[in-house]
């Protein structure tokens, strides 16, 4: 397998544009948005680059082909027309997954069945075989119908790409990874200036601020599914390694603290900490957030704090809000702080207007993600 592929980064909603600027900085070409995708094309080395260093995707896909399908019949014949052979070999284990939106083909089954037997059709005329065991790599296809378009792919991940690795134990309620990444790119941190999350929980927001802060490519200590692809060659592999390790800063000092009311979160973060790799650069400890203090200046807060969604909860968040309000503003008046919550009302028991306000999505949960813009420092 040779030439150029399309490739598809699958984003969360409202993180479109962060992903695209992940990819072009990647230096990929042909980069397009649409809802929670990025398309974009390279050559084979692209697919493990792009899921080496994606930060904020889901996943990457390989777009086998795209075409209208208001029939059962159409979805055969053109899902057949493609070229299964060039991606699946013999011995391929090839699941079908699907999803169906504003489309006449509205069952998800049947359209997942129809797909695998094209593509088992397509295969026994390419390989001269009536059976195919199943036991080689993995390759997932995925049938997605929006519109009455359907988008054939083969995700190229396995696991999703917020697996990093070394997140092995985590609170009830833990923020993506992926997720973690995008508001630390919303902020404007930078490694030189102190970073403190004080809700750290599992310690998310800390090591992926710490794996940015000296560029560490967040997939070097996962494996991916096209790993065990026939066709995809280990060289590709090595080199995209090679280039992430050459890439990184190990020697970028950084100044990353994480604070949380639960000593045995505190335990945890700590814990994973190790797993990535930052046994001494992220230091934890266990405090109210209203006790943070800090002689350092122009630093970056970031906070995923509790919600309040319940209603046994909502009037001790709500003054958690105002007491985090008034100790920033008194003691950290030249730091920038960000905070993701659904409460509705933030803003007004914190007791100031967000600088700007963003809408993100953390899982299911509709959130605003508050910005509060400190003094520019100085300049040197």
């Amino acid at each position: 397998m040779n030439g150029k592929l399309t490739l598809i980064a699958t984003a969360a909603m409202g993180l479109e544009a962060i992903v695209a600027k992940e990819v072009r900085d990647l230096g990929f070409e042909d980069v397009s948005v649409e809802n929670g995708k990025v398309i974009f094309t390279s050559d084979m080395k692209g697919v493990a680059r792009a899921n080496l260093w994606l930060r904020t995707a889901d996943r990457v896909k390989i777009k086998v082909g795209e075409f209208k399908a208001t029939s059962f019949e159409e979805l055969f014949e053109k899902t057949k027309a493609l070229p299964w052979s060039e991606f699946l070999p013999v011995n391929a284990e090839f699941p079908v997954i699907g999803r169906s939106v504003k489309s006449g083909l509205y069952s998800v089954p049947d359209c997942q069945a129809i797909v695998k037997k094209a593509v088992v059709e397509k295969m026994k005329a390419a390989y001269r075989k009536d059976w195919f065991d199943e036991t080689g790599g993995f390759y997932r296809i995925e049938v997605a119908l929006l519109k009455d378009i359907a988008t054939l792919t083969i995700d190229t991940s396995g696991t999703g790409l917020h697996k990093r690795g070394y997140r092995y134990l985590h609170n009830e309620a833990p923020l993506k990874e992926t997720m973690a990444a995008a508001m630390i790119y919303l902020t404007n941190w930078t490694p030189d200036k102190p970073f403190v999350d004080p809700f750290c929980g599992s310690g998310t927001l800390p090591i992926e601020a710490a794996m940015i802060g000296q560029n560490i490519a967040p997939g070097v200590n996962r494996e991916f599914a096209f790993e065990g692809w026939d066709w995809y060659k280990q060289k590709w592999i090595d080199e995209a390694h090679e280039e992430a390790e050459d890439m990184a800063n190990y020697d970028q000092p950084l100044q990353i603290f994480g604070t949380d009311i639960d000593h045995k979160m505190v335990d945890l973060a700590t814990n994973n900490a190790m797993e990535a790799g930052f046994p001494d650069q992220i230091a934890f400890k266990q405090m109210q957030a209203k006790d943070l203090r800090s002689k350092q200046e122009y630093g970056v807060i970031l906070g995923n704090p509790p919600y309040g969604e319940r209603m046994n909860e909502k009037a001790e968040v709500e003054k958690l809000y105002k007491d985090i309000g008034e100790v920033y503003r008194t003691y950290l008046p030249t730091w920038s702080v960000y905070i993701i919550t659904s409460h509705e009302k933030f803003e007004l028991f914190y007791g100031k207007k967000a600088t700007k306000k963003r809408k993100l999505y953390n899982g299911n949960i509709k959130t605003d993600f508050y910005q509060f813009w400190g003094p520019r420092p100085p300049k040197k």
